[in-house]
């Protein structure tokens, strides 16, 4: 609709088009984005890999503790042997006692004192330990025949604490010290090869290695709590 009036000076123009171009236009506000952004992948979840200095920490501490509780014993023997009556420092009461471990038959299975597989073991564990807290890295087959030595290393400390518990009936605290070292180098040394392999685990295990790696020192003190309780349960019955 258009008004006009004729007067002199004056003109009032009131057209549609003139109400439409009057009309204000809201600019838009972008939501914010909940996921991604197009073309890009989502970030992937964290995962914790042990660390080398933790390790060489780790293996050091075990390999130290290791060797020291084998040489002591490999000193006892020595001294057993050439002298059927002396009395081992570790000999405290019958039940925690070193005499009746280092006479008997399994303290020398492959023909020669056990203490000296541990001097050799635990000293190999040690350097490696101080090796890694110096900034070196293991090789892919060092790591592996560290793997199969620790295990090998388990499986016959296990088999002994077996022979003390039932066969024997006696503790000898330098063999419990050795015992807890060769746990301690098996934990630390497995999750350190896990862990530079994990791409080549399945996919399910990769969860579990990660909740291991992240709560490895309270696993291994259950470890040494549970072993402290069949010991002690063992012993008592």
């Amino acid at each position: 609709m258009t008004i006009q009036h004729d007067r002199p000076g004056t003109r009032v123009t009131d057209t549609a088009s003139d109400a439409a171009s009057s009309e204000v236009t809201l600019p838009q506000t972008a939501l914010p984005q909940t996921g991604p952004p197009e073309g890009t992948q989502p970030e992937p979840m964290p995962t914790a890999r042990i660390s080398e200095r933790l390790v060489g920490v780790a293996l050091l501490a075990a390999g130290l503790l290791g060797f020291a509780a084998a040489f002591v014993l490999a000193v006892e023997k020595y001294w057993l042997l050439t002298n059927p009556f002396y009395t081992p420092s570790c000999s405290i009461n019958a039940t925690v006692s070193c005499g009746p471990v280092m006479s008997s038959a399994q303290a020398a299975v492959f023909g020669f004192p056990n203490p000296y597989l541990g001097i050799a073991g635990f000293a190999v564990v040690a350097a490696t330990g101080a090796m890694l807290l110096s900034g070196g890295r293991l090789s892919g087959w060092y790591a592996a025949g560290l793997q199969v030595g620790v295990l090998a290393g388990t499986a016959f400390v296990g088999w002994l604490m077996w022979q003390s518990l039932v066969s024997i009936g006696a503790l000898c605290p330098y063999c419990m010290a050795a015992w807890a070292a060769t746990f301690t180098a098996l934990w630390y040394v497995t999750l350190h090869n896990l862990g530079r392999n994990r791409r080549r685990l399945p996919t399910p295990v990769r969860p579990a290695l990660d909740i291991a790696t992240q709560n490895h020192s309270s696993i291994l003190l259950g470890w040494f709590l549970l072993v402290a309780a069949v010991v002690t349960i063992t012993v008592i019955a």
